[in-house]
């Protein structure tokens, strides 16, 4: 009987301020959909750097025939004693993990295996364009000027690069469009919270017969705000469910892109979609919940 009692008031209060309830359930799931964006491109961003971080080099690149650079106009093409004096000296540091020579045939070839999607820039890279160079991996990517500085300006060095720069900056896009959308999701969710709140009122007050009557034949205080509490989890739950439609979507259309753009095993695990989803779940029961119980704290006291 009581919890025949109990889903009837549930389904009195969806009820009567339906078209509050159905603001609560868009207003949770856009804040949801929100919220799970940003751990979808924290998820995301926390993957990539893991995958670039084991592969993130300093390259060396060795002067040609054709270099551009001053030093290589002044001093011509690399020989073979300042090849080995290069390799010499990046073996020997503590911070070089490994060191590969690339031959200019090696790095054309690397070069159109990268960029064979894109015909314009394969066309454009002749064979010879690409400079030997050194690939040397670190034990520690943040350890790249100490080791650029003992080969920069060296005879038969061109130029010294580092992967990490580049990614940095577009980490840093990355970063923060997450915050970004974090921040935007954590302002709705306030705002849900606050209509959440006055959605329970709303329903307290058009019922106060009914809990009045409960209060005169002993009905204990939970037993009281156990339809409203539930009335709430219910609208955060689906809101949520909707959300995660969303996320599955953003994940699906939006973050599986990555890896096409790149050409590299850098697409979102399930896991990381099932963990996001979760936390989104829970976190929209939660809100509902917890929004009511205060709410209930002042206009329902026994």
């Amino acid at each position: 009987m009581r919890a025949q009692f109990v889903l009837s008031e549930i389904w009195i209060g969806l009820r009567r301020n339906l078209t509050m309830t159905v603001a609560v359930i868009i207003t949770v799931a856009i804040s949801l959909a929100l919220f799970g964006g940003g751990l979808l491109i924290m998820q995301q961003v926390s993957q990539m750097r893991g995958y670039w971080d084991s592969r993130v080099s300093l390259t060396v690149f060795m002067c040609t025939k054709n270099a551009p650079s001053t030093a290589c106009e002044e001093s011509g093409e690399a020989t073979k004693e300042q090849r080995a004096d290069v390799e010499s000296t990046l073996k020997s540091l503590p911070e070089v993990a490994d060191v590969t020579y690339v031959t200019q045939a090696e790095a054309f070839k690397d070069f159109q295996e990268r960029f064979s999607n894109n015909e314009a820039m394969s066309d454009a890279v002749r064979e010879g364009d690409i400079p030997d160079n050194f690939r040397v991996q670190l034990e520690n990517p943040d350890q790249y000027d100490k080791v650029a500085e003992q080969v920069k300006g060296a005879p038969g060095v061109e130029s010294v690069s580092d992967d990490q720069q580049v990614l940095e900056k577009f980490f840093g896009l990355l970063d923060g469009l997450k915050w970004g959308a974090l921040t935007v999701s954590f302002i709705q969710l306030g705002a849900a919270a606050l209509l959440i709140g006055n959605t329970i009122r709303l329903s307290a007050y058009s019922r106060r017969r009914e809990t009045g009557i409960m209060r005169l034949v002993g009905a204990s205080n939970f037993y009281i705000q156990l339809p409203f509490l539930l009335e709430g989890a219910i609208a955060g739950l689906i809101g949520g469910v909707i959300a995660s439609g969303f996320i599955v979507s953003a994940r699906f259309f939006l973050l599986d892109k990555v890896e096409d753009w790149f050409a590299f095993p850098v697409a979102l695990s399930t896991g990381s979609l099932l963990y996001v989803i979760g936390v989104s779940l829970i976190l929209g029961v939660l809100l509902c919940t917890v929004a009511s119980f205060l709410t209930l704290r002042r206009y329902l006291r026994v």
